[in-house]
């Protein structure tokens, strides 16, 4: 073990940096084109960052070790920090937005990608490229609407209404006649205006254009913004 180390030249060191990155970059490249917080470089800094760090954990100290016989080391300290670190960011591409969360599913897919760095940096080429193709096919899979095991999924509609007098009945009417599930509805008044937030849990059967030509028959309302968050 001793003399693979001392023989292991640095250019092997920096080839499993540059793999993580290439792997880094294709989940990266998934998040960037559906428009995500965490894209591209995010990713392949996490992924690089990860390889350097789990290649410092294992390789980094052996110097010390072989010199001083009583020392004693645990090469797996500094790669056990960097699985708790990665909470830190993880946490800044969550949001809660209107009651629903958004940016899981990306802080997930970075957990994945220190995960697939930390292999690539220990040598295991195989498992992490192998790894970056599997979380490749959750995300493009699971994303598509057939492959989606629930049958729900939560949104929101605003509503910008240019008369502080209208009612929201009509609002509601349309609401119910549609079959949608409102979870709740807020009201603000605003510069002589009225605007009006929904939070719904959607079917799979509702027709989100119908309730949006449905909702632009009411002459009043001057804006329709209707967002999904499945």
């Amino acid at each position: 073990m001793n003399s693979y180390i001392i023989q292991t030249p640095e250019w092997e060191y920096i080839i499993r940096v540059l793999i993580a990155a290439i792997c880094g970059s294709i989940i990266g490249y998934e998040r960037e084109k559906r428009l995500k917080n965490a894209g591209i470089r995010t990713h392949i800094l996490v992924s690089m960052s990860a390889a350097l760090m789990m290649i410092i954990s294992k390789y980094g100290f052996f110097d010390i070790v072989l010199i001083n016989e009583g020392i004693k080391l645990d090469p797996s300290r500094v790669a056990a920090s960097v699985v708790s670190a990665i909470g830190f960011l993880g946490a800044g591409v969550i949001f809660v937005r209107k009651e629903n969360t958004i940016g899981v599913t990306t802080a997930a897919g970075l957990w994945a990608t220190v995960g697939l760095g930390l292999a690539i940096g220990a040598g295991m080429y195989i498992s992490g490229i192998v790894f970056t193709f599997l979380v490749l096919l959750v995300q493009l899979l699971l994303h598509n609407k057939r492959f989606k095991f629930s049958t729900q999924t939560t949104g929101s509609i605003a509503l910008r209404i240019d008369n502080s007098n209208f009612s929201i009945g009509e609002v509601s009417a349309i609401f119910k006649e549609k079959k949608l599930d409102v979870r709740n509805m807020r009201l603000t008044l605003n510069d002589g205006g009225q605007d009006v937030t929904a939070t719904i849990i959607f079917s799979k059967k509702d027709n989100i254009n119908d309730v949006m030509k449905q909702l632009e028959t009411i002459g009043q309302i001057t804006s329709i913004e209707i967002t999904t968050f499945g």
